[in-house]
């Protein structure tokens, strides 16, 4: 089937940071961060990675934990025009250096409690914990779109079972395809309170991002721990 794919995925968003800006959008822990204040953010962080030359196919890297930095480090790269690249703090260290040898990417962004974990890269390193202060001193304004429904939004590796893994690039049109595919029997909604259950470089996780963020929904970012306890998940849940 065909799927009209009129904008990019962060454009959506911008959309209903405009139509919703005061709805809460992330929950972790005990913080909260509404639409407008992700965007913000968001839109700092892509005026910054453009001085840094991301634009069209360009990936940025990212080592990161379950965070609120997690989910903005996702959408500054696609505001600037860019993709993301997500990088498990788990994987063994010789498939992210290969990860990152065969995207190239030229900005890796990651928190200051994993500087020493970090594999040698020639990339630039920006921490948005530590470099929040500097970051925040950019334009908070919607960057001008630079890519379109057919640029690479993300890359995901495979698990490499047969080889070395492999970068799937996958297009905003793929998102938006997967997204309206689906409406037909969810019935996305703002009402729709989503769990960010799986790995940020797993890409299940996409349809858990974008289901809430595309549809002024809630995102609750599920800690890691609560993952691997069937328990403590039913208490998130409840």
């Amino acid at each position: 089937a065909s799927f009209p794919a009129e904008a990019p995925i962060h454009v959506l968003f911008e959309a209903q940071a405009v139509r919703v800006p005061n709805r809460r959008a992330l929950f972790f822990g005990g913080q909260r961060l509404t639409y407008s204040e992700l965007n913000i953010r968001a839109n700092q962080l892509a005026h910054m990675l453009r001085k840094h030359g991301v634009g069209p196919e360009v990936g940025v890297g990212m080592w990161m934990d379950r965070s609120f930095e997690m989910v903005i480090g996702i959408l500054g790269p696609l505001k600037a025009g860019g993709a993301y690249v997500p990088l498990d703090p788990s994987y063994p260290k010789d498939r992210v250096g290969f990860m990152l040898s065969d995207s190239k990417v030229p900005v890796l962004l990651t928190l200051e409690r994993f500087r020493d974990e970090l594999p040698q890269i020639d990339a630039q390193v920006i921490f948005l914990d530590t470099d929040w202060e500097r970051i925040s001193e950019e334009d908070s304004g919607n960057p001008r779109a630079l890519s379109g429904p057919q640029n690479a939004a993300y890359t995901i590796y495979t698990s490499g079972s047969t080889g070395k893994p492999k970068g799937v690039l996958v297009t905003h049109e793929n998102v938006s395809r997967l997204m309206e595919a689906t409406d037909q029997w969810f019935s996305f909604s703002e009402r729709d309170v989503w769990t960010l259950f799986h790995s940020y470089a797993f890409d299940f996780s996409v349809w858990e991002i974008w289901g809430a963020l595309l549809y002024g929904g809630r995102l609750v970012i599920v800690p890691f721990e609560a993952s691997r306890s069937p328990e403590a998940f039913f208490d998130l849940l409840c």
